[in-house]
């Protein structure tokens, strides 16, 4: 797979001049012209992206989904990911990119907290649509870190992280808004969900239900799901499945004769000492003893 491994190498496919800062930069997509190079058939960047695009039109292709470029839309690329360009159908149209290289995060606080903000793992066709005035919110915000780039000194590196966990914090105020305002559409999201764990426990259980299946059968990214119900009901996936779990454990130990190793491995569970961790964890009660003073 190819790399883009540094900033510099980023701006020169893009045919712009060298970065100010060899860790961070801000480019304008309209000053930007991407070079006709094989790379953007498939590609990973070293570096972390949040780009806004504005009245941009193409596609873009990320894990197995293509995205159409939108208007006022804010997407995130975390190191590593696999992406594609389609140069033939693609216009930049107008906006931001702000690149950053993971080494420009160390020795600060937000090279551990970057990792909580789950939009860098949601697939694009989860993008965050912005309204004007959060539009003008986060470019404020990047005109600040682009003017901080012009000048480097020994107080860059904190006042530029600051304006970055300053955007990421908006970023994350602006998608509960988005999961707020597309009430429907999360409304009927939600109730599949909560079908799809209804079916899989009342089938016959192939192995424990994982995040990573339910937001695959929702064709959801699993941090984009576990956030959006962190949302609208307080818990995030995992939660919601232990709490449907530990409910069949009780409805079997309570009304059958099944062994705690039975119901276990009815539940998906391998080890039965998994299981009955998990029960007192979430019950304080063994399965013993949650059947006993039930009886």
């Amino acid at each position: 797979m190819n790399a883009i491994n540094s900033i510099s190498e980023f701006h020169r496919l893009l045919s712009l001049t060298e970065p100010r800062h060899p860790l961070v930069s801000v480019i304008n997509l309209a000053e930007s012209v991407f070079l006709e190079d094989e790379i953007w058939k498939g590609f990973v960047n070293r570096f972390y992206c949040v780009a806004l695009k504005r009245e941009a039109k193409g596609k873009i292709r990320y894990g197995q989904q293509h995205y159409d470029y939108d208007k006022g839309v804010l997407s995130f690329t975390a190191p590593n990911q696999v992406q594609q360009l389609d140069l033939q159908n693609m216009e930049c149209g107008c906006g931001y990119l702000l690149i950053f290289h993971p080494d420009f995060l160390l020795q600060h606080a937000l090279a551990s907290s970057i990792h909580h903000y789950g939009f860098f793992d949601y697939a694009v066709n989860e993008a965050l649509h912005l309204s004007a005035e959060e539009e003008d919110d986060l470019i404020m915000i990047l005109h600040k870190i682009d003017k901080e780039c012009q000048h480097i000194d020994r107080h860059t590196q904190e006042i530029i992280l600051t304006q970055i966990e300053s955007l990421l914090k908006y970023s994350n105020r602006f998608y509960e808004r988005q999961f707020l305002t597309r009430k429907n559409n999360n409304s009927a999201l939600l109730t599949r969900f909560e079908q799809l764990i209804d079916d899989y426990f009342s089938s016959d259980v192939q192995g424990l239900l994982t995040v990573q299946y339910i937001a695959a059968q929702m064709n959801l990214s699993p941090n984009y799901l576990s956030d959006l119900l962190r949302v609208h009901t307080g818990q995030n996936t995992q939660q919601h499945i232990h709490e449907k779990l530990i409910a069949k454990a009780k409805e079997k130990l309570s009304t059958t004769s099944l062994s705690v190793s039975e119901i276990a491995y009815a539940l998906g569970f391998e080890h039965a000492q998994s299981f009955s961790t998990l029960f007192k964890k979430k019950t304080n009660l063994s399965p013993l003893e949650f059947r006993q003073a039930f009886n």
